[in-house]
């Protein structure tokens, strides 16, 4: 006998894993439960064995056979038939799971994960310490019926904005249309995000052999010999060529105006010849600030070298980002590096000497070896002599320097 039913429960098993993909709940339970009776005793147990389903299921099944007790044919399941949903059982899991999950707003300030990842796994955890029977994966459809997902940090907070931001827009956007109208020189400039020098991971991927990336350091301490690196950049808003100049000491206002310089003399003096006037536009904030003394006497110095006007226009607080130079130069170097360690300054050099774009984007670098001292101070004497033209509009952000013929 334990042989016939050792042979029907294999027989049984390969019938059930061809036809198991066509079948619904209720088909299931029904196919199963021929199967039980057409075998006669012990059917039940060879049945379950073979498919997994438990007795009961299969029972019914038996039950569902007799004509009186069969539903309609397009039925799965009796009315109010199968397990409740969660929400229909425990009616307060969704109150005690948005409590977790905005603790700051609608929650116990001292909730234990204010401070924690929310996990589906820690949330699942924390419901059941509040008495319900939930697992991770029940959190996850309540959190998505609830309108939740997954989410990363997205900037696009840039601080207080000033009442003429829009307005300081539009004036250096004019502007530039009247330097360029009269081929006149118009520069964005900035300091790009310091680099560590050395054998250190490099944000974004490359091509390597399968299974063979490059190996960097385990840790990002900076190296003492190496150090790190400022790249300075100018970027010619008009022509679309850029000049970085790689600082390795420290982003002063001194170093700034020097970057300036080494652009003119190795790119903008031999496309601008005779013009009278420069354009830069920059933050209003680090190096290049709009209220550091000393980025304007370097300024000074620059146009009296230069026998030009210097235009300044700077970006309003907190739009930094609007700078040409961040998406139209920055960006594309950082693209040029990416997955590359920046293993040596010459490295650095190199690689931001090479960024090329398709739509002509061609930029120059060179190293700098110049140590520029922090903390110089500009005494009140001196920043008199700072020949310093206010515009009418924000004449704080928008002002000029002319050359100063008693230099």
């Amino acid at each position: 006998m334990k042989t016939i039913l050792a042979e029907a429960e294999i027989k049984v098993k390969e019938k059930f894993i061809s036809i198991s993909p066509c079948l619904n709940e209720r088909s299931r339970r029904i196919w199963a439960a021929t199967e039980a009776k057409s075998i006669g005793w012990g059917g039940i147990a060879v049945v379950s064995r073979a498919t997994g389903m438990d007795h009961k299921t299969i029972q019914k099944g038996i039950t569902e056979l007799n004509i009186q007790d069969r539903l309609d044919s397009d039925c799965v399941r009796k009315e109010g038939g199968g397990r409740k949903k969660l929400t229909v059982s425990c009616p307060d899991v969704i109150k005690d799971l948005e409590s977790l999950v905005e603790p700051v707003t609608s929650g116990d300030p001292e909730s234990p994960l204010r401070w924690t990842s929310k996990s589906t796994y820690k949330l699942a955890d924390e419901l059941k310490n509040k008495g319900h029977q939930i697992g991770q994966r029940s959190v996850c459809e309540l959190l998505k019926t609830l309108g939740y997902s997954l989410q990363a940090n997205k900037k696009v907070k840039e601080g207080n904005s000033h009442q003429d931001r829009n307005a300081q827009f539009e004036y250096i956007n004019e502007k530039i249309k009247r330097f360029q109208e009269s081929n006149q020189p118009v520069i964005s400039v900035d300091t790009k995000k310091k680099e560590n020098i050395g054998n250190f991971k490099n944000n974004g991927r490359e091509y390597h052999k399968k299974g063979k990336p490059c190996e960097v350091n385990v840790y990002d301490f900076k190296d003492k010999n190496l150090g790190k690196v400022a790249p300075y950049g100018v970027y010619d808003i008009t022509q679309n060529k850029g000049w970085v100049n790689v600082g390795i000491t420290n982003d002063t206002a001194e170093f700034a105006v020097e970057s300036i310089r080494i652009w003119w003399q190795e790119m903008g003096s031999i496309k601008y010849q005779g013009t009278k006037e420069i354009l830069i536009t920059a933050d209003c904030g680090g190096s290049n600030g709009y209220k550091v003394r000393l980025w304007k006497l370097e300024l000074q110095k620059l146009a009296n070298e230069l026998k030009m006007t210097i235009n300044i226009s700077h970006f309003p607080p907190g739009t930094s980002k609007w700078n040409k130079i961040e998406h139209k130069m920055f960006s594309f170097i950082s693209q040029n590096w990416r997955g590359k360690p920046l293993v040596d300054r010459a490295t650095v050099v190199n690689l931001i000497g090479n960024t090329r774009t398709n739509k002509g984007l061609e930029i120059r670098a060179r190293l700098d070896e110049n140590l520029y001292k922090k903390g110089i101070k500009v005494t009140d004497k001196e920043f008199q002599t700072i020949k310093l033209e206010m515009c009418d509009f924000h004449g704080e952000w928008n002002y000029k320097i002319h050359p100063n013929n008693n230099e």
